[in-house]
């Protein structure tokens, strides 16, 4: 029996409503929920929160002195594409990038690393069911 009916990822931040739009623009979503201190993205497949933290420091990623303590995988079909994409709403590149023909690791605008991937089982795209 499943204890859960249902998961929201949830980042910390500064700014929930700028961190909320930019993975709503990411991941093909909408902001449902905008107060002061949490923003909530609904999409077709997953829910994301951003909450509002007092003296947020972001990771310093990939060095430990702040340790990232999750990353996001996104699957993508065209990396390039998605690359350029994620720059263009508001995501910085990492300057590591150990994999980049496979994966492209970015920062969002709260400073999160998550990164862009082919590397994923195709039955986990959106449209390949």
């Amino acid at each position: 029996m499943a204890v859960a009916q249902g998961v929201f990822i949830t980042l910390d931040c500064s700014d929930p409503q700028a961190l909320g739009e930019f993975w709503a623009a990411m991941l093909g979503g909408e902001v449902v929920v905008a107060r002061s201190t949490t923003a909530m993205v609904r999409t077709e497949w997953m829910w994301l929160a951003a909450m509002q933290i007092v003296d947020y420091v972001a990771p310093t990623w990939p060095t430990g002195e702040v340790p990232k303590q999750m990353h996001l995988d996104l699957g993508v079909t065209d990396l390039e594409d998605a690359f350029e994409e994620a720059l263009r709403l508001g995501a910085r590149s990492a300057e590591y990038q150990p994999a980049p023909d496979r994966r492209r690791i970015l920062f969002d605008p709260a400073g999160h690393p998550f990164c862009l991937t082919t590397q994923v089982p195709a039955e986990s795209l959106r449209g390949s069911r």
